[in-house]
């Protein structure tokens, strides 16, 4: 048994045989064991505050560390320049709410609580429960002061699915993801209570949505504004931020009532170029995100933080075709193919940041395959929490990749290597008929739900365009077996080959 795992992805691998009461023991023993590993690896070292960015639809080939070659994006290019970029890291899921909710449980989407994006519909479907831990409760336990700036999108006002009942001491941004379109909205939450903003809001249908008639206050701003006062007032505390911008996400409601969903206070750098508006506004957008993000890292170096705190930056999912912009012009998923809703990579794989000056060496490159589940057992190890006492280890999908930030191999002595998932899993609801996707070594299976399996090998085919099934029968018998054992039965996500209750908006 592989001892150094944090959290052994102990129920994926069923086709092994070996029996669920003797794996549940071994992930308990694993997690006491790890945790004493990596509180003697790192020595006396005081844990890391924690900053966890996340962009909203932003591509895996849109910042110019990735690949992008006309959107400028200078800060988060120095930051991945000071610290470490992955190349393979992927995303809960392809849409927003799923992707969110296994970033904030440990668990991938066949095993997550919310799997879709419902919506207004059937927001019960859209919720995290009383029972689900995440990862801020994680860290409050630890004695971290734990912040949410931005977008939720797990739960709306008066249910058990809001921030304050989930781990979060504070919340400044919205609930819903349907008002979340909008970028000048004219309320935002803080905490349960809604604070009034100068905007004046035309709205779009009944689900919070709509756009603005009169501009003054842009979240993005007002979420980096609100940043810098939580590391202010936090400073001499232990503290995770989740900074959960909606940049670059288009205002829906605002691309189908004036063809131009890039919502931004100006097109700065791009004013002069000779572009459609939506263009001009969607590059606007990213670079100015990317100020704001900046900003945040400035803060942390002023307040003399920056050499105890974890930066990491990261995408919920990959980008969208939906402010009315030509979204070719800037190849935003780089050398994988597919957007937001796609099963390929260019769907789920995501840009990945981590900046510890000090701690990670600057400009490193790690091809290490992680995803968002993985938050957790990080976390915890960082924290040294107690994450026996909050979840049983057998039921997540998290294996921590502190070792791949402090650069260990398995030549350094007394140190962890870094471990592995045996396989990567991912589900999806929309368009008629579920969807599902496993990675498993260099090896990409995708299916939709009662359909033959499409087979590629992202060594020699990252974009994914050569169905190799026919010539590899024995791996899609093993991919095979691993989606019949990962989706475990939710009321509200279905596998199935029509409709389920939740899928019928897409957000």
């Amino acid at each position: 048994m592989d001892m150094p795992n944090l959290i052994l992805d102990c129920r994926n691998d069923r086709g092994q045989g070996a029996p669920r009461n003797w794996i549940r023991r071994a992930a308990m023993l694993v997690v006491v064991s790890a945790t004493s590993l990596a509180a003697a690896s790192r020595s006396a070292a005081e844990p890391p505050n924690i900053v966890f960015v996340l962009a909203d639809d932003l591509g895996y080939g849109e910042l110019g560390c990735y690949g992008q070659r006309i959107i400028r994006t200078p800060q988060l290019d120095r930051l991945a320049a000071e610290g470490l970029r992955f190349t393979q890291f992927y995303a809960g899921s392809t849409v927003c709410a799923p992707s969110r909710s296994v970033l904030m449980t440990g668990r991938h989407v066949g095993h997550t609580r919310v799997r879709g994006n419902a919506g207004r519909d059937n927001p019960q479907a859209q919720m995290l429960r009383a029972d689900d831990v995440t990862v801020a409760e994680v860290l409050k336990a630890a004695g971290y002061t734990t912040g949410l700036v931005g977008k939720w999108g797990l739960g709306l006002p008066g249910d058990e699915g809001i921030p304050g009942k989930q781990g979060f001491d504070e919340f400044y941004g919205y609930l819903s993801q349907v008002h979340a379109h909008n970028h000048y909205p004219d309320y935002l939450w803080r905490n349960q209570r809604r604070e009034s903003l100068g905007n004046v809001v035309t709205p779009v249908g009944d689900g919070g949505g709509g756009y603005a008639a009169v501009r003054k206050q842009y979240t993005t701003d007002l979420f980096a504004d609100e940043s810098l006062a939580f590391l202010e007032r936090h400073k001499n505390e232990h503290f995770f931020l989740y900074l959960a911008l909606t940049t670059p996400h288009a205002n829906n409601e605002r691309t189908n009532k004036l063809r131009d969903g890039a919502e931004v206070p100006d097109y700065g750098i791009y004013a002069d170029e000779p572009w459609p508006a939506p263009d001009r506004g969607h590059a606007a957008m990213i670079t100015h995100m990317d100020a704001q993000v900046g900003r945040v890292v400035d803060k942390l170096r002023e307040l003399r933080l920056d050499k105890n705190t974890l930066v990491m930056f990261s995408s919920d999912n990959g980008p969208h075709k939906e402010s009315g912009h030509d979204p070719e012009r800037f190849d935003p998923s780089g050398p994988v193919s597919g957007y937001k809703r796609s099963m390929t990579d260019g769907g789920i794989r995501v840009p990945f940041i981590a900046w510890w000056p000090g701690t990670i060496a600057a400009g490193r490159t790690s091809d290490h395959v992680a995803y968002f589940g993985d938050l957790m057992a990080t976390c915890a190890e960082l924290s040294e929490a107690d994450l026996t006492s909050l979840v049983d280890p057998a039921s997540l999908d998290s294996v921590s990749f502190v070792p791949t930030l402090l650069n260990n191999t398995a030549e350094d002595a007394g140190r962890r290597p870094q471990a592995g998932h045996p396989f990567l899993y991912w589900e999806f609801h929309e368009g008629g008929a579920s969807q599902q996707a496993v990675r498993l070594d260099d090896w990409k299976g995708i299916r939709t739900f009662g359909k033959p399996l499409k087979l590629y090998d992202l060594k020699t085919d990252l974009a994914e365009r050569h169905d190799v099934a026919a010539e590899h029968p024995e791996v899609v018998r093993r991919i095979e077996r691993i989606l019949e054992t990962s989706h475990s039965e939710n009321e509200y996500w279905p596998l199935k080959s029509g409709g389920g209750k939740g899928m019928k908006q897409k957000i």
